[in-house]
């Protein structure tokens, strides 16, 4: 057996029938937009796609399926190129600028048929990738399943948000009324909501059962402390905190930077002081919290789950969609601490360490000394820069706010920031601590 396998035929039936779903989606689109009035132009321009999807996922259901034979591939130029560009510093900027490119392009993107052809590229771009067996074996996974689901919806919603509130921008801009207060009939809670309530919940427990028999469930063998898993990975909605647990200590990145979250999040009705938005979607009347939620949500949060689901591999090290996940790669990192680069490589000299025997208080000092650098940086980020920032871009919020809303709200702007932040300084500089302090368990 080769540890490296090709495509199999019941493979490509598999992908046949994610072809056939797609043509169905275009034929249901096609008669949609020749109900809405489109030309006969752009009807057959997707009469004939759709045609095109048809016969090829039948070729692919139907016919030998012989995979000597099967042409239908990603191309290996663009694998080889992916997976030469998997790098973390490379994703979390593509992430970013991916973030920005849909903020800027948001009134283009939710035109229905930008979003259609983005769909079908996604839905393409999963059939054309199932045919490498690496992509296959993370996608596949049944761990994985859900995540790959997960995205569509994330997007589908993220889609749906901006739709309503460009539409709300532009009712506003033109003094019309809101979309929610031309369509505010109101419903009753019992029959109607709860009846589709009831249907739902059929609905979802059927989709539930079904993939219960169908997919398999992930068991393996009892745990054991002599053998683990590599990767081990915790379960899909911890990722992004398994990942964050790869740039700081585990009481940063597992206690406070998680109860950071929850508390500013608890706190955020306290510190808001925009009284636009309530009760219906808007983008333009509220910016800036709009852009910090999102921005905390995708790139930070969805953007770790994914980096940790399909890029992260044995030993975690960082793969590409398209690599082998071999268990023999290794890559050589010296990180070093902010007080080893200060002391050894500025000043040339070792780092001050208290002579044996020395009193604590003499211990204290010489550590205090040794990490002097770092523990005045993390000062002035927490203490001076809230301040430089109230006096510069976060003027109005100062004034708006007072002292202590605003000592709130820019703390938990920093600590969000904190996280790209440490991120890039350990992919750019290898840097792992700020502060190192192992004697007080006290690593920033």
């Amino acid at each position: 057996m080769t540890p490296h396998p090709d495509l199999t035929s019941e493979v490509i039936r598999g992908i046949g029938w994610l072809y056939l779903i797609l043509f169905a989606m275009n034929v249901f689109w096609t008669f949609q937009i020749g109900r809405r009035g489109a030309s006969l132009t752009i009807i057959g321009a997707w009469a004939t796609y759709a045609t095109m999807l048809g016969l090829v996922g039948v070729a692919h259901v139907t016919g030998g399926a012989e995979p000597a034979r099967f042409l239908i591939r990603m191309p290996a130029g663009f694998k080889a190129l992916v997976d030469a560009g998997a790098k973390p510093e490379l994703y979390f900027t593509l992430s970013i600028g991916l973030f920005i490119l849909v903020i800027r392009l948001r009134e283009t993107l939710v035109k229905p048929t930008v979003a259609w052809i983005i769909l079908n590229g996604m839905v393409l771009f999963m059939a054309l990738s199932m045919t490498d067996y690496d992509f296959r074996q993370i996608v596949g996974k049944p761990d994985n399943v859900p995540i790959v689901s997960m995205l569509f919806i994330v997007a589908f919603f993220t889609w749906l948000y901006f739709k309503r509130a460009v539409d709300n921008d532009q009712r506003i801009a033109a003094g019309r009324p809101l979309f929610e207060q031309e369509d505010n009939e109101k419903v009753l809670v019992w029959p109607d909501l709860v009846y589709s309530e009831m249907i739902c919940m059929v609905v979802l427990t059927a989709v539930l059962v079904a993939w219960g028999i169908v997919l398999q469930a992930p068991l393996e063998e009892p745990a054991s402390a002599v053998r683990t898993p590599n990767p081990s990975k915790a379960p899909w909605y911890f990722l992004g905190l398994q990942e964050m647990l790869v740039y700081y200590d585990p009481w940063m990145a597992g206690v406070v930077l998680p109860s950071m979250i929850l508390v500013g999040l608890m706190a955020l009705p306290y510190i808001d002081f925009n009284k636009k938005g309530n009760g219906y979607y808007t983008f333009n009347e509220r910016k800036f919290s709009i852009l910090t939620f999102m921005f905390g949500f995708l790139p930070l949060w969805i953007g770790l789950i994914i980096l940790g689901t399909f890029l992260r591999g044995p030993n975690w090290n960082f793969f590409g969609i398209y690599e082998f996940w071999d268990v023999h790669k290794l890559e050589v990192l010296n990180n070093v601490n902010l007080s080893e680069m200060v002391w050894v490589d500025g000043f040339k000299q070792p780092l001050p360490v208290a002579a044996a025997g020395a009193e604590w208080h003499w211990q204290a000092y010489y550590i205090l000394k040794r990490e002097s650098v770092g523990l005045i940086l993390v000062a002035i980020y927490l203490g001076v820069l809230p301040m430089v920032m109230a006096f510069t871009i976060f003027r109005s919020f100062f004034m708006r706010m007072g002292f202590i809303r605003y000592m709130v709200f820019a703390n938990l702007v920093l600590f969000m920031a904190c996280l790209p932040i440490k991120m890039l300084l350990r992919w750019a500089l290898n840097l792992k601590y700020i502060v190192a302090i192992p004697e007080w368990f006290f690593n920033i």
